[in-house]
Order: C-alpha cells, then structure tokens, then sequence
C-alpha cells in the first residue's frame, strides 16, 4: 500500500528530448521572454546561456553590427525592429534540430518570442521566414518580428489614448518592451539615481537664480547622492560657474526626478506631460523620503509607450517645421523618455548613456 502511494505521488521525471536522427541543421535562437520552455522536440544543445554570462551582451552587441552590415550599411526598418529584438534578448541558445522537427522548433520559437539564425547566414522569423537575408539585409515579404501579446494590446491602447487627445501616430511604430521582457533597475538603485539628480538638479537651480548653493554644503545635506553620481554629473559639479546651458540641462533634471519618485510610490499619478512638475514638492518628496518600493512593470511599461509615441510625434513636428500643436511639453517628454527607459534598461545603458531613439 505504502509503495502505490509512492508511484501515485512521486514527482514526474524531467522529459528528456530526444536526440536526433537523420540530417539536422544548427539554429542559435535568441528569445527575449524570461522564461521559456524546455525544448521537447529532438534536438542536441550545443550551448545555452543568460545575462547572467557577461559575455552575451558582448555578443549580442556583435551580432547587431552583423544585422546592420548586412547589404548596404544604411539603417532600415527591418534592421532596426531586429535589431531592438536582440537588445531585448534574455536566453540565447544553439542547437542541432533534426529538419523533419521543424514544426515544433518553430511553434517553441513563437512562444519563446525569438528569432533564428541560420547557418546561411540569414537571421529568421519564429516561423522560419527570412527577417535580414545575408546578402542584401531586405526581409521577405511574409517575414515579422515577434512581439509578445501584452505589447501588442499596450500599443493598442496607448494609440487609442492618444487618439482621444488629437494625437495621431503611424501604427507603423513598433510595440516596445514588456513585462515578460525586462528586468526593471533594482529598488537602490532608483533611490540612488533620484539622490543624484535632486543634488544636480538644486546646484543648477541656485546657480540660475544667482545664489549658488556650494556643492560641499549640499554634499553636507545629502552625503548619500555622492555615491550615485555618473561621470556627467560629477563634472557639472565640479565647474566653479557653470553656464546657463548647462544649468538649463541639469534643472530640467527635475523631471526625471519627478518619474522615478513616481515609479517609487512616492507620487500616485503620473499626470499627462502637458506642463512642468513641481519642482518645490519634488524636492520636499525626496527629503522625507521613507521605504518606497518600485511599482509595478506594466504601469512602469505603460508611461514608457505613452512618452515613446509622443516623443516620436514631437520630433515629426520639428523635423517637417509644421505649426502642428505638440500636445505634450516637448521637454517634459524628453525627460520622461530618459527616465523610463533607464528604468527597463534600454539597451543596458548607464544614465549618461541612455538613448531616447523614435
């Protein structure tokens, strides 16, 4: 009797997948979802790792400068949703797939959300459909980037949000990064950078209104912020008299303190990006700062798609010299885009480096 219950209640053994029989062909599959499937199609893993090797950003990096040499180095469309996938990547995988298993390769791929490459050189859809062919870097007709569901029904309803206000932008514009995709920055950190920035952001304050506050006495008020300072900021510090450009950059900074002390719980709403914050309340907020913890993703990835489209309309205006209305402080939204997308690490980027492209 004590032996049945055994069987009844043992824990499955792990599926093993076959190995495979007959011809194959090796795919490096690049997937962008945290977790993924083991594969249980007939295959033999050659290698298999995460961000947590170092060396697959390196890689990663490298193959994004493979996908744009690809025909003429002129950046497209196509070399440019590839490459966005590959920056999204979490799980990069090599493996020998027997041909008559394609089938399931490309049904694993899909829920996966990767992309393959091939010993041709082509880089190919889930499907198998060429995305960026070797020779000429064009993608066939019936080839497409994979995007999780979440991103496609936040596009969605960002568009329709927009919409509503006036604002219409090409349902062209790729989705963006989604919850099952990224590994927000940690709680500290966000604590640190939002030190920084009230630091950077008070020195550029009191120098524009010709009483500078002396960095010593700041750093005396908020020892803390040193620690988090990027190379930037310490040479805005460092200036005996900085101009009133440079105190202009670095008092908009106010802005991105305003979304990170949002995306702590430290403001409840992160209004329409319509006007500027309250630079008095961001600075009091930050003072009295107690135990936040980050919000949610989808609400972090929500403001971030809202702030993408709308920076993408802006800078059309500007581009085209329309006399369109904005409908959004233009730099209101450029902070806001730095912000959020130092938040999901866009392109692993550190603060000084983070890219805001449309």
């Amino acid at each position: 009797m004590i032996n049945s219950l055994k069987r009844l209640f043992a824990r499955p053994q792990a599926v093993v997948p076959a190995a495979p029989t007959g011809a194959t062909t090796l795919y490096n599959v690049y997937c962008t979802r945290h977790t993924i499937a083991q594969p249980a199609f007939a295959h033999q893993l050659q290698g298999r790792r995460d961000l947590s090797d170092g060396e697959l950003l390196v890689h990663l990096h490298s193959f994004c400068g493979y996908v744009f040499s690809r025909g003429t180095e002129a950046m497209t469309r196509d070399k440019y949703h590839v490459i966005l996938h590959m920056q999204r990547v979490q799980h990069h995988l090599s493996m020998e797939v027997a041909d008559d298993a394609l089938p399931e390769l490309h049904a694993w791929a899909r829920d996966a959300n990767a992309l393959l490459f091939t010993p041709d050189g082509h880089v190919r859809d889930p499907d198998g459909h060429v995305l960026i062919n070797v020779a000429d870097g064009l993608a066939a007709s019936d080839a497409s980037v994979p995007y999780p569901a979440q991103a496609w029904t936040r596009k969605s309803a960002t568009e329709a949000l927009l919409a509503a206000r006036g604002i219409t932008v090409p349902d062209s514009l790729p989705p963006l990064v989604c919850e099952e995709e990224l590994t927000l920055r940690d709680r500290d950190e966000v604590i640190g950078r939002a030190r920084a920035l009230l630091l950077v952001a008070l020195r550029a304050e009191s120098v524009a209104a010709g009483e500078p506050m002396p960095v010593a006495t700041l750093l005396d008020k908020m020892p803390l912020a040193d620690d988090s300072l990027s190379a930037a900021e310490r040479a805005f510090l460092a200036l005996e008299a900085p101009s009133e450009q440079e105190c202009a950059q670095f008092l908009w900074r106010y802005e991105s303190l305003y979304v990170l002390q949002w995306a702590l719980g430290m403001v409840d709403q992160l209004p329409y990006p319509d006007a500027p914050c309250d630079t008095a309340a961001a600075v009091a907020r930050q003072i009295e700062m107690r135990g936040p913890q980050l919000r949610d993703a989808g609400q972090i990835v929500d403001a971030l798609d809202q702030t993408y489209r709308l920076h993408w309309n802006i800078r059309q205006i500007r581009l085209k010299k329309t006399d369109a209305e904005f409908g959004a402080d233009p730099d209101v939204v450029m902070e806001r885009h730095h912000a959020l997308n130092w938040l999901v690490r866009f392109q692993h980027a550190d603060w000084d480096f983070v890219d805001t492209p449309t």
